[in-house]
């Protein structure tokens, strides 16, 4: 575990996760690391399916060991109404309550906004779904892959004419998950400084990727264009492309003004940075396809090591396209502790991302591992009042776990 000497900034929070998979727990972690006491109910025979994603180590994959640590795990059947009461109870004592479920659950629950800012006035709910709480498809089931298809996303990835393809990572989810965070930072901070009361946070997945599709809706009322798919181009903005070389292939934004000159000069085509009708964006555009044609045929018959050489000399922004692998052994990523070393509950020690952003005074911290499925259901139980022979009880009937 990391070592600090200043203090959480988010000490003192207390946060009360209901979700499962990614787009609520990633916002309870971001929560989790920078302070805040995180308790995770999950469900007493599995706990959430994230456990089981993709690659698995010991029984447990190795990505629920990056999205739960931080957190405590409380094994608890929500469905059941002895265990909707133990809810009610640590929500009372919360400052915030991360679900995401699906529109109408916690309401068939007992537990409608209504209800629990009875009991918890102060209480910050955030509720990440498909859809959002209100609107025509607010019961339909979503995903995060839906919302990136809804939120405009997924018609922009791929070649043109070709099926549109994934980002490779689930955004949509990523992207609600930071919405979110910034609404629960955003109401807690009123309810502080303002005297505010708690207040209902509601993110859609399709609306967090939307607001992040830049001018594609301007674009289109303003002009009727409809941005596509465009490959690993920038549209409208030139130069800004993926070029071959012997070994790979590398990324080249030389679409700033004096850049662009920085850039043809590197490349010998002098005659093309002096060139008057291109010393600007709109100019470039117009002779994007000779500019790129050039780009590329300077850096296929060059190494990227040696493209990335001679365009840091030049001062011209390019990178290579980076693996697990390239990342694992970066220099740069270590200097900034972004890769960790975390010891796992099984006892293995398993490289993971480190913590962004970085604050200067309140850094994140990793403070404990990720649980196993009802480490900690005992003790938060007591905390809440519960006596050892009520938590018994309610393990025999299979309540908790």
């Amino acid at each position: 575990m990391q070592e600090t000497t200043a203090p959480a900034a988010l000490q003192g929070v207390r946060v009360i996760e209901m979700g499962q998979l990614i787009a609520g727990p990633f916002c309870a972690k971001t929560l989790g690391e920078f302070g805040a006491e995180v308790i995770k109910i999950e469900p007493p025979e599995a706990g959430d399916p994230l456990r089981n994603w993709r690659l698995i180590k010991e029984g447990t994959s190795v990505w629920w060991q990056v999205q739960s640590r931080n957190k405590k795990s409380v094994a608890l059947d929500l469905r059941q109404p002895e265990a909707q009461d133990i809810a009610r109870k640590l929500i009372a004592e919360a400052d915030v309550l991360v679900e995401n479920f699906r529109p109408g659950t916690l309401e068939a629950w007992g537990m409608s906004p209504e209800e629990l800012h009875r009991i918890n006035p102060g209480l910050v709910m955030l509720r990440i779904s498909g859809y959002g709480q209100t609107g025509p498809y607010r019961d339909l089931p979503g995903f995060g892959l839906i919302g990136e298809a809804m939120g405009g996303l997924r018609h922009l990835t791929g070649e043109p004419g070709r099926v549109p393809v994934r980002v490779g990572v689930s955004i949509g989810d990523t992207l609600a998950a930071l919405h979110g965070a910034i609404g629960v930072l955003t109401a807690l901070y009123h309810r502080k400084v303002n005297g505010g009361q708690g207040q209902v946070i509601d993110v859609a997945l399709h609306e967090a990727v939307f607001n992040c599709m830049e001018s594609l809706i301007p674009e289109y009322s303003a002009f009727g264009a409809v941005r596509n798919a465009a490959g690993s181009a920038l549209p409208g903005i030139a130069p800004s492309n993926a070029y071959p070389c012997v070994d790979g292939w590398v990324l080249i934004a030389g679409n700033g003004d004096s850049i662009f000159k920085r850039l043809m000069d590197a490349i010998g085509c002098t005659d093309l940075g002096n060139a008057p009708d291109l010393a600007n964006n709109t100019g470039r555009v117009a002779r994007v396809e000779e500019i790129d044609a050039a780009i590329g045929a300077w850096s296929a018959t060059r190494s990227v090591q040696q493209v990335l050489d001679a365009l840091a000399a030049a001062r011209v922004p390019a990178g290579k396209v980076y693996t697990a692998k390239d990342i694992a052994e970066d220099p740069h990523y270590r200097a900034r502790d972004m890769l960790l070393q975390q010891t796992t509950r099984d006892g293995y020690t398993v490289e993971v991302p480190g913590i962004c952003p970085k604050l200067s005074v309140t850094p994140g911290t990793i403070r404990s591992s990720a649980p196993h499925l009802g480490d900690d259901t005992d003790a938060v139980l007591a905390e809440a009042g519960l006596t050892a022979q009520q938590i018994a009880s309610l393990r025999q009937k299979g309540v908790i776990r």
